[in-house]
């Protein structure tokens, strides 16, 4: 049986156009009709056909290049570059164009803002199809690197010692150019600052701009690479990161917002991400759902004032740990005498506030209650003022959200949650290869994490609204978008 061979020499009847280069169900025609749907103006990158002086490549050309590298895991600029000259997706795509490395990378960085709304649109697309409901939103984060080593995070004292070392250094430049320029005097003087003199001032204009963050911040680390980063731990061990925060909608587990943000724990993102996500979506959602390591009362209490289901457990509902016999759960509450009952009946009055934790105290009325306890021992063994109970400010608002999360329908919500906020993650880290950003500073990174965010719907999109030619149609329906 022969063996079917190809023939590079052999000369085509008709030359080919780059229009059948790629089957009419290719995924890169749904990336080019989303972005040819997109509106540019409210994204922030103006179209201007009557633009004089040499002509640029048109800003959506780059932005194709750009969401769909991505969508495969081609990020570098030199590797898109490479892609629009050997595979013929690209080719097609960019309709036969060649940009450079440094224009790809010019064009990114330039429209680094921009390109953060791409994900903002994209979801109220979403919204606009009925494949995000915007009723129950589930929070997550993962950690991904950032473009700098965690060697090069330093304390305050560090940075000040060596601006110090640099102003030596600068004076010492400035006086071996003033001796040069006296010995060369009859000559005239070949250069006005050398090359040294001119990197020293810029590492003095980094570190005095580092230094001016550590002024306005708590922050007790910054990285000299990569300012907006932060050092974190994760599975990977020790590095430089971002830790990267999405919020996806439970209807198809589409995502509606993403942000990288240098906290370390996540203690402090629901109300930050939900109050972004409620931005996107025509009406507020009802229900926020994330893991234990968003436990803060603080944090959660603006979403429970606005009247939004909260269903995240504390710690110790999800450790697998039994309460013990005396716990502060094990003693009732008297809201209306703000007194507390233990077990045996006897109350704990309240004594004193900590400000500084904004937490109440409440001892027992009288020691020689606890002394005679049979209980006394376990429950306490504070011979001083016997057993003290202490309360936040908002421990109303803990034991709220600790009897919800143990309502059945709230289980049901919270099973789902890991299904939901894991997928993108999943796609992101492993499909993609997304180990480390690319760009460094906030908003390069946020520029990354909105074309990640972006690329996962457009997959999930073409799979949801059965395939890319059905997708491909909708998009090129321009007027059903009107994206407020």
């Amino acid at each position: 049986m022969a063996y079917k061979t190809g023939e590079r020499k052999q000369l085509a009847l008709l030359p080919q156009s780059i229009e059948q280069f790629v089957a009419a169900d290719d995924p890169v025609r749904a990336y080019d009709a989303f972005v040819e749907a997109l509106d540019f103006d409210q994204v922030g990158i103006p179209i201007d056909p009557h633009k004089v002086g040499n002509a640029p490549y048109h800003p959506k050309s780059m932005l194709k290049l750009l969401v769909y590298g991505y969508s495969y895991g081609v990020r570098s600029s030199r590797k898109l570059e490479r892609e629009t000259h050997h595979n013929l997706s690209f080719i097609w795509l960019m309709g036969g164009l060649k940009p450079d490395h440094k224009t790809i990378a010019e064009f990114r960085r330039t429209n680094k803002q921009a390109i953060r709304k791409v994900l903002q649109q994209c979801a109220r697309m979403c919204v606009k199809l009925d494949l995000i409901a915007g009723n129950v939103l589930f929070v997550d984060g993962t950690k991904i690197r950032a473009n700098a080593s965690a060697s090069r995070a330093h304390g305050q004292d560090w940075y000040v010692h060596q601006l110090a070392d640099i102003d030596q250094r600068i004076e010492q430049l400035l006086s071996e150019c003033e001796t040069t320029d006296q010995q060369e005097s009859q000559l005239g003087s070949f250069v006005a600052m050398n090359k040294e003199l001119a990197q020293a001032n810029r590492l003095k204009s980094t570190i005095t701009e580092v230094l001016a963050e550590f002024a306005h911040s708590e922050r007790t680390q910054i990285n000299q690479t990569d300012p907006d980063c932060a050092t974190m731990q994760s599975r990977q061990g020790t590095h430089a990161s971002y830790n990267v925060q999405s919020v996806v909608d439970d209807q198809a587990g589409l995502i509606v917002h993403a942000e990288a943000v240098p906290a370390a724990n996540d203690r402090k993102q629901v109300s930050r991400q939900i109050t972004q996500a409620n931005a996107v979506l025509p009406t507020p959602c009802t229900t926020v759902c994330a893991d234990s390591g968003y436990a803060n009362t603080d944090d959660l209490a603006p979403l429970d004032e606005h009247g939004i289901q909260i269903i995240v457990p504390a710690q110790e509902q999800v450790s697998g740990k039994t309460d013990e016999p005396f716990a502060k759960q094990q003693f009732i509450y008297d809201r209306e005498a703000d007194c507390y009952y233990c077990p045996t009946g006897h109350r704990l009055i309240y004594v004193t506030t900590d400000t500084t934790i904004d937490k109440r105290f409440y001892h027992i009325t009288d020691k020689h209650l606890c002394f005679k306890c049979q209980h006394w021992g376990v429950c306490t063994n504070n011979k001083k003022i016997g057993r003290r109970i202490g309360r936040f400010n908002n421990e109303a608002l803990k034991e709220k959200l600790y009897a919800t999360y143990q309502q059945a329908a709230a289980q049901l919500i919270y099973a789902r949650r890991k299904s939901r906020v894991e997928h993108p993650f999943g796609h992101i880290k492993r499909n993609l290869k997304m180990d480390a950003f690319l760009l460094r500073g906030s908003a390069g990174v946020q520029a990354e994490t909105s074309l990640l965010a972006t690329c996962f719907n457009i997959t999930r999109m073409i799979t949801l609204l059965g395939g890319v030619a059905q997708l491909v149609r909708i998009f090129m329906a321009t007027s059903i978008w009107a994206i407020a």
